[in-house]
């Protein structure tokens, strides 16, 4: 087959599901694993040329809704007669279904079973050590500083904080993403703020900034100094990568509950 991805978290579950040798295009952003580099790029995911897609001749289009302005992509693809499926995950067990589901349209459904056993057993696993945990911390994550936008409680980092002993301060709101402002996250009193903001290299996001903010010297999170600036690709994108940033983040706040994570992705490493 011939697989077009236009959005990175579709371009990890390719990689994922073994099918990299059949991908042809991907999107600007999409940066794991490291031979998508080498591939056709079709423009930044919110302005994907459709006409370099076409040119590809692609078998499928794996499409998303995951980010606001992805709708237009959908559109065109559709005008354009060209064979794609949409997804759209918000949860850990939404990716395991999109993992099914791309694998039954490329012919890997028995691939695909086996990688969704293994990405839920790993989920089952920080589950049990979680409950192992009396004193969770309250996290706040920041995806963005101004306007601020923060997950709700139906976003997967919702469920990647808890199964990291921690809860989300923002987990009662049932909303994906929420827009909010410093002095109702100051009101929340996180005592862990980690910022994962989209799009931005972890070197680049300042905790200082952070602690700049009206009132905010008085937060448990900047009183104890555990502000993290957190690689957003292990935590911003919907797919099984989260995990490794699970294992990642639950070592840091919980390191004699975790096990410590390896340098590369475990659940890649299992599946190779």
């Amino acid at each position: 087959m011939r697989i077009v991805s236009i959005c990175p978290s579709n371009t990890e579950l390719v990689a994922y599901l073994g099918l990299m040798d059949q991908l042809v295009g991907v999107d600007q952003w999409s940066d794991w694993p490291e031979e998508v580099k080498e591939l056709p790029q079709l423009g930044p995911d919110l302005s994907i040329d459709m006409d370099k897609v076409e040119e590809l001749q692609p078998d499928l289009v794996l499409a998303s809704l995951s980010v606001p302005g992805m709708e237009k992509n959908i559109e065109e693809l559709n005008n354009r007669n060209l064979p794609h499926i949409i997804l759209n995950p918000n949860s850990l067990e939404d990716i395991a279904e999109d993992l099914l589901k791309v694998g039954e349209h490329t012919g890997v459904s028995e691939h695909a079973h086996y990688v969704v056993d293994q990405f839920r057993n790993l989920i089952q696993e920080y589950k049990q050590l979680a409950e192992t945990i009396e004193e969770k911390p309250k996290v706040y994550w920041e995806w963005w500083p101004k306007p601020i936008f923060t997950p709700g409680g139906t976003n997967w980092l919702t469920e990647i904080s808890r199964l990291a002993g921690a809860e989300n301060v923002y987990s009662h709101i049932e909303q994906a993403s929420i827009q909010t402002k410093w002095d109702k996250v100051l009101e929340l009193n996180p005592d862990v703020i980690c910022m994962a903001w989209v799009g931005v290299a972890e070197k680049k996001m300042k905790p200082d900034l952070i602690k700049k903010r009206p009132g905010w010297e008085q937060m448990s999170a900047v009183q104890y100094n555990r502000i993290y600036p957190l690689e957003e690709a292990l935590f911003c994108r919907p797919s099984p990568r989260l995990l490794f940033g699970l294992q990642k983040l639950a070592y840091l706040l919980h390191p004699n509950v975790y096990p410590k994570v390896e340098a590369e992705d475990p659940l890649q490493r299992s599946l190779e």
